[in-house]
């Protein structure tokens, strides 16, 4: 076996390295102990050989003068150190912290290609007895002309391995660095890669991303802040506007009660304010739907409280209920002169906090029309009443009574204080008789709430709708006006 191997060392030693790369390949990544310890013992298996054949990968070949022999020792004792540098690669790469679906590429490559720099260099030091110290002075002034060359890569580089190792975000979260917002599905040697909101695919240098802000709205995970800015008016108080405002979050139902919302003034202007409006919500998913809900809701809250912007001189000439009539979906299929005369025999009624509206199953003997305020909509589930939405300016109540003298499935308790407008029944029935689109609005609105309510004691999550409960009305059989 000793004479096998003193004549054919080289066989054998390719044949233990053929032998590693299958077994490196057969076996499965899902278990790198086992790829690991192959990896060893072949290792060792091979080291074995060479010394059993009498070459030393630490001195020369000691056969001058047979150039065969020579060039086996030779040929092996440099597979030795690549190989030694291998298997100290694997084994030290199993031992850095991974991120999820992503191994620590980046210090995981620098750290292997230090260790076969030191491979090659032993190997020329030792095997080859080349002049080690004048290689390394050589290619020290290699790598100073080579850095100046490649100095913003290998800043993005060096980057990359800090940003690897403090891990300021990972796979799948989403951030924002230098205000450039996106998932992050791939970090790489030189840049982070971004999938924005648009579809788009951002890719910003390593060395952008260390120096700069970034903000990660993944962490942590059930706590997510949105943010709306409401530009208003500079001539109207303060103190008018931001109650408005604090009613438009108290509307919406989407954000977590456990985090107070608040209100405050972004900037002063010469012409108008800067409000901003702050809370949060546990989905990220839902970050643009809640955001779009809160302006919507802000904006009905502000124009229930009289603030105007710049419109037609007719609309700033009508009556709130009036204005209330054009913005309600229901009355959209009535004429102007249908609304003006209907406007007219509306009665206001002023409402205090946590004051019941409309109890449940009570018959509504008349239309109610919300006009500033947030009302609370409950159902009930056989033991107990579960909120299933907020109502705010602009959303009417009691339309089960009003088409067919049906009990309201819901109770309706108000959160703020407010006012709302009756609207009789012997008024609203002679609208009804003439126009069927009126009653087709107002039952189609019963049966979207009647599916809402089956949701809710089914326990089932309601989608976020752009305008409440009247958004309901949105994707269904109403004619345009």
């Amino acid at each position: 076996m000793l004479m096998f191997l003193q004549e054919h060392p080289l066989i054998i030693g390719a044949v233990l390295m053929l032998l590693d790369l299958s077994l490196w390949h057969c076996l499965d990544a899902t278990q790198p102990v086992l790829r690991i310890c192959s990896r060893m013992v072949l290792f060792v298996a091979f080291s074995w050989v060479l010394m059993a054949a009498g070459i030393s990968p630490l001195q020369p070949p000691l056969w001058p003068d047979d150039a065969i022999l020579n060039l086996a020792a030779t040929v092996l004792g440099i597979a030795w150190w690549l190989f030694a540098a291998r298997t100290l690669t694997v084994v030290l790469g199993n031992g850095l912290t991974s991120r999820e679906g992503h191994t620590a590429r980046l210090l995981h490559d620098v750290m292997g290609a230090g260790v076969f720099l030191i491979a090659i260099v032993g190997a020329a030091a030792y095997v080859l007895q080349l002049p080690v110290k004048g290689l390394l002075a050589t290619s020290g002034a290699m790598a100073i002309i080579v850095g100046l060359a490649l100095q913003s890569t290998l800043s993005d580089v060096f980057s990359g391995i800090v940003l690897n190792t403090t891990k300021p975000y990972d796979l799948d979260d989403w951030i924002s660095i230098d205000g450039i917002e996106g998932k992050v599905v791939e970090i790489d040697w030189r840049s982070t890669h971004l999938l924005t909101d648009l579809g788009s695919m951002a890719v910003v240098p390593n060395s952008l991303a260390a120096k700069t802000k970034i903000l990660n709205f993944s962490r942590p995970g059930n706590v997510h802040g949105v943010v709306v800015i409401i530009a208003i008016p500079s001539h109207v108080r303060p103190r008018r506007a931001m109650d408005a405002l604090e009613k438009a979050l108290q509307g919406t139902r989407a954000l977590l009660p456990g985090f107070k919302p608040k209100v405050s003034v972004k900037s002063s202007h010469l012409e108008y304010n800067e409000y901003e409006l702050k809370g949060f919500i546990e989905s990220i998913s839902h970050k643009t739907e809640v955001r779009n809900l809160m302006f919507d809701l802000a904006h009905r809250h502000l124009e229930a409280a009289g603030v105007t912007w710049l419109s037609e001189p007719a609309v700033q000439a009508w009556s709130r209920p009036r204005r209330l009539l054009e913005d309600v979906r229901v009355f959209r299929s009535l004429s102007m002169e249908d609304r003006d005369r209907l406007a007219d025999h509306m009665t206001a009624v002023d409402y205090q906090a946590d004051q019941v509206i409309l109890a449940f199953e009570e018959i509504a003997d008349c239309l109610m029309l919300i006009s500033t305020g947030v009302i609370s909509a409950s159902i009930h589930d056989g033991e107990r009443f579960i909120e299933a939405g907020r109502l705010g300016p602009g959303e009417v109540m009691g339309e089960e009574g009003i088409l067919a003298q049906g009990r309201s499935r819901a109770e309706f308790r108000s959160l703020t204080s407010g006012r709302l407008f009756r609207i009789e029944k012997a008024i609203l029935g002679s609208q009804l008789e003439h126009h069927s689109d009126l009653q087709l609005a107002l039952d189609n609105l019963q049966h979207q709430r009647e599916e809402i309510r089956e949701s809710v004691v089914a326990k089932k999550t309601p989608h976020i709708k752009r305008s409440g409960l009247l958004g309901w009305l949105q994707k269904k059989r109403l004619p345009s006006a």
